[in-house]
């Protein structure tokens, strides 16, 4: 093997140890964020959720409707 191709190795490794979510984790993180979505709003729909590899790191976006907001009743002494 020669130098090259060992640092080619080295550096497909190191890029697939980067790789965005595999489906579970994607599954858990969508699941969660839907769950805290809903204490807060009554959601129209299924929320959506994208990552993408940027250049220093990845940008995760959580998209959801709401059909209204869930508003607290703050409890006086």
């Amino acid at each position: 093997m020669t130098r090259e191709t060992s640092r080619e190795r080295v550096l497909k490794m190191l890029e697939s140890d980067k790789e965005e979510m595999n489906e579970p984790s994607r599954a858990a993180a969508l699941r969660d964020f839907a769950h805290v979505a809903a204490e807060y709003f009554e959601l129209d729909g299924a929320p959506v959720m994208q990552i993408r590899r940027g250049k220093r790191g990845n940008e995760v976006t959580f998209t959801f409707r709401a059909v209204r907001v869930k508003n607290f009743t703050v409890l006086k002494n």
